[in-house]
């Protein structure tokens, strides 16, 4: 008799377009570099950029810049630059040939306004559906899809991806957390997609209402639209026992979909670099860096149609990673971006990013992870206050709670002892009751910079 031993072997990871993702390096830049071209040419025929290359010395785009070595001699654009040419003047198609037009909030003055050709979806889909098949998902899954509806990218972008993907969304959309746990229950959802602040709120509403977790089947969180941490990671994965991932996306190059964070290896987003060629800067001088350094990180889109951006300055701070993943894929990598350059503080000289401050406080044990910084200036001198909550557990073991109290006493000089030692930061700290600061149905609200606000 022979004894016959079959290994069990690991299935390989899910890819959407294997042929395109695992592409070899050479195979990818030559693509890369015909594409660069022919988004030259297209980009040439709008006066803003006739304009903005004029100013540079730039000239005879579609015939001296096919060499991807050549990209670091254009110039730059800016979010203002969307803004300046609001609404249509950074298009290049005409309007009738438009099927969609997306556009910020518009908090700080114009909405940046982008559009979409029929081209432009299908892009968008398929690099949604290659994300998609990143982070674990598969054909015919039930995916629950909070990211906002609306002339916000998120819920759209998703939502178009998820179909041809071949999935069945759940268009939920932000708010009404009660109902949307209901619909996870009921509907059966194995994927969640939300910013990751509301996901921790979906949480902790599941925690206090006393909703037992083996009611909701999600498995995977796909998470973005504002910077995260690792330490929120864990609190996410925590609350909801799921695996949690970063996708990484902006309105300017797309929306959601630029890069993913894959299941098997969560070290770095993969770049859709077939349609996105990324670069990292120095945020002051504008070199480029060489792989591995951090710095801000510039999008040049190669096949958008309706308005394509040329190395466009996202404000992102990260780093690109060129090694193949353990998943197979051969795209570049971006670390999770760690601060926006428009999010970091300046407080009495120390620069300071939000997720600085939320890794130090996540990093204490009686903290929850519910936090809000508020920037007031007093007598020409800016004072930052970390209004911060203190969990249900220590305030049910400490007693009501009470600011005289020696163990909230201790805790505030312990808060502001991580922050003095880990960034150089003085701060107020305001202990919060559990269920105080505002919770998030969409982006967190994490800065109240009271600075910029009319004196009465």
């Amino acid at each position: 008799m022979v004894l016959v031993v079959v290994a069990k072997t690991k299935s390989e990871p899910f890819i959407w377009n294997k042929n395109v993702e695992c592409m070899s390096r050479g195979e990818l830049q030559t693509m890369q570099a015909k594409r660069l071209g022919d988004v030259l040419k297209r980009v040439s025929k709008n006066e803003f950029y006739k304009k903005r290359f004029a100013e540079a010395g730039v000239s005879n785009l579609a015939e001296n810049f096919k060499d991807l070595a050549d990209l670091k001699s254009l110039p730059f654009t800016y979010k203002y630059d969307l803004r300046n040419n609001y609404p249509f003047g950074l298009f290049c198609e005409p309007l009738s040939n438009v099927r969609r037009i997306h556009a910020s909030s518009g908090t700080k003055g114009k909405p940046t306004v982008v559009g979409y050709t029929d081209q432009d979806i299908e892009i968008w889909k398929e690099v949604c559906a290659r994300s998609l098949a990143c982070a674990g998902a598969r054909p015919k899954d039930v995916i629950h899809n909070a990211y906002g509806y609306g002339l916000f990218t998120g819920g759209l972008g998703m939502h178009y991806g998820i179909e041809h993907f071949g999935a069945t969304v759940i268009p939920a959309s932000g708010g009404r957390t009660q109902q949307q746990i209901m619909l996870m229950q009921d509907f059966g959802s194995r994927i969640l997609l939300s910013t990751p602040s509301y996901a921790l709120n979906i949480g902790y509403h599941m925690e206090e209402h006393g909703i037992d977790l083996s009611t909701i089947k999600i498995e995977i969180g796909i998470f973005g639209a504002e910077p995260w941490t690792e330490e929120l990671r864990k609190q996410i994965e925590s609350k909801l026992n799921i695996k949690a991932l970063d996708i990484y996306g902006l309105s300017e190059i797309i929306g959601p979909g630029v890069s993913m964070e894959c299941v098997e290896g969560r070290k770095g987003l993969h770049v859709w670099e077939d349609y996105f060629l990324p670069e990292i800067i120095d945020p002051k001088s504008g070199e480029v860096l060489p792989e591995g350094e951090e710095g801000e990180l510039v999008f040049t889109n190669l096949q958008k149609e309706a308005i394509p951006v040329i190395r466009y300055r996202t404000g992102d701070i990260s780093r690109l990673y060129y090694e193949p993943c353990v998943c197979g894929r051969t795209m570049a990598r971006m670390e999770r971006v760690k601060a926006r350059l428009d999010d970091m503080l300046i407080i009495r000289g120390v620069n300071v990013y939000p997720s600085e401050i939320e890794q130090a406080l996540l990093s204490i044990d009686e903290l929850a992870p519910h936090y809000q910084l508020v920037v007031n200036r007093e007598k020409a001198l800016d004072v930052l206050e970390v209004q911060v909550e203190i969990s249900e557990e220590i305030v049910a073991r400490w007693g009501e709670f009470d600011k005289g109290q020696v163990e909230f006493e201790s805790l505030t000089q312990k808060i502001q002892k991580a922050l003095k030692e880990n960034m150089g930061l003085t701060a107020d700290v305001k202990l919060m009751k559990p269920r105080t600061v505002p919770r998030s149905e969409g982006k967190a609200v994490r800065v109240v910079d009271n600075r910029a606000q009319p004196s009465k």
